[in-house]
């Protein structure tokens, strides 16, 4: 059996369960095995060194929503932005997280922003990589599939940071209607951190981290990307930014919800 990567590429798939399209996605029909996510990691790569310049199917987790009891999906319900992959490129991701970065969401002034204030602070340096990414994301997805219900999606991308832009991702519609900056955000964490999509529902995503940050001062850079790239993520932690970097230390999985 086999699935077509793109209009004029079909890959070998490994056995794969029955699933459908929707859109640049496919999604099997029901529940995935945990060891099939690990396999479909290799099979990215696989086909990525056989034809570089080609994308290949890169596998995400899609859990099961409470909030469609009904049969219909989010894939399927219209909620989409234009595809962006071609403007990824054009991110400054710098930029875009200080555009992002607002002051104003603190409810006493901006204490839940110390040690930082009104102004982002920038990137937060690259952190030595000790962890094939893929190796990570392959095994952290499995665990991930074996603790809930989760569908097993395959997008057509280069990498896997750019299937938001690829699919016109809308989850974060409620902070921005730029796909492509999240799909560059991504980018800029798989280059600095390892970081790998593995998890993509209707207004989330989780990612696998190959090379967390081991000090408290990169650390603190990273919460304040983190605080930028999703604010209703940060919200929903207690106390300030210090005390969230202290959970991002050697921290392999990371999660953020525009809900």
């Amino acid at each position: 059996m086999t699935i077509t990567a793109s209009p004029r590429k079909t890959l070998p798939a490994l056995d794969p369960p029955a699933g459908r399209w929707h859109g640049s996605i496919w999604v099997s029909d029901g529940p995935v095995e945990p060891g099939r996510f690990r396999d479909r990691v290799a099979g990215f790569d696989r086909a990525r060194r056989a034809e570089p310049t080609e994308p290949a199917l890169w596998p995400v987790l899609v859990p099961q929503d409470p909030r469609f009891p009904d049969g219909t999906d989010w894939l399927d319900g219209g909620g989409r932005l234009a595809p962006a992959a071609h403007k990824i490129e054009e991110m400054d991701v710098g930029q875009t997280l200080a555009r992002w970065w607002d002051p104003f969401c603190c409810t006493t002034g901006v204490g839940c922003l110390r040690p930082f204030g009104a102004k982002f602070p920038g990137l937060a340096r690259k952190s030595p990589l000790r962890v094939d990414p893929r190796a990570e994301a392959g095994n952290t997805g499995s665990i991930i599939a074996r603790r809930g219900t989760y569908r097993l999606g395959l997008v057509p991308v280069q990498r896997p940071a750019d299937v938001p832009a690829v699919l016109g991702w809308a989850g974060m519609i409620k902070s921005t209607d730029q796909v492509e900056a999240i799909s560059a955000v991504l980018r800029s964490w798989e280059d600095r951190f390892g970081a790998s999509l593995i998890v993509l529902g209707s207004d989330e995503l989780e990612l696998s981290v190959a090379a967390p940050p081991r000090n408290q001062g990169r650390a603190l850079m990273l919460a304040a990307e983190h605080r930028s790239f999703s604010v209703r993520s940060f919200s929903g932690q207690p106390g300030n930014l210090r005390e969230y970097a202290g959970g991002l230390l050697h921290r392999r999985h990371w999660r953020f919800s525009w809900d």
